[in-house]
């Protein structure tokens, strides 16, 4: 019978994969519909009606799908400004510090965008040609910053467990992480 730490483990494995295969196949649709459209262009002069919005909205979708993944990992980009200065065994408390400054950035992002998508469902946005509603789209940008959010919280405890040594193996500061702390 699988523990409890097993079991979360799971869901976030399932969660990623989810979420990386839904921009993919997103990402997928997006390459055929600008290949389909080129080749409808100038082969048959007949482009595609409307390409250039489902590109846009499609981009949209890759891009936030993509974050909760890129919060977790720590893929984003990021400046080493202060690795020299930090000694390796303090290294837990900047990344604590960075993440939850991370976690109210996106958070208050994730509100603001929310509000943005009410908005636009209540004034009935919808695109200048296709006229598909902009509601939906925002809404799914709000919902990825809010799980990008509650991502970069949970990081930032599981620096501190292991940076006051609750977490003794397995936790972001792990030499086999490939984080800060390993020498």
């Amino acid at each position: 019978m699988p523990t409890s730490s097993t079991l979360w483990l799971r869901v976030g494995r399932v969660m990623q994969l989810g979420l990386e295969g839904v921009a993919g196949a997103t990402l997928f649709a997006m390459m055929l519909l600008t290949t389909a459209d080129v080749t409808g262009r100038y082969f048959f002069n007949s482009p595609i009606l409307g390409t250039v919005e489902l590109t846009q909205l499609m981009l949209a979708a890759v891009v936030f799908l993509s974050l909760p993944v890129v919060c977790w990992r720590e893929e984003h980009v990021s400046v080493d400004l202060l690795d020299t200065i930090f000694p390796s065994r303090l290294i837990w408390i900047r990344q604590v510090i960075v993440n939850l400054i991370v976690t109210a950035a996106l958070w208050v992002m994730a509100q603001r965008v929310w509000a943005l998508g009410v908005r636009a469902m209540e004034w009935g946005d919808v695109t200048e040609f296709l006229r598909i509603p902009n509601g939906y789209l925002i809404f799914l940008i709000s919902t990825m910053l809010a799980v990008s959010a509650l991502l970069t919280l949970l990081r930032a405890v599981l620096y501190f467990l292991e940076g006051i040594n609750v977490l003794e193996r397995g936790g972001p500061l792990s030499p086999e992480k490939g984080k800060g702390g390993d020498k």
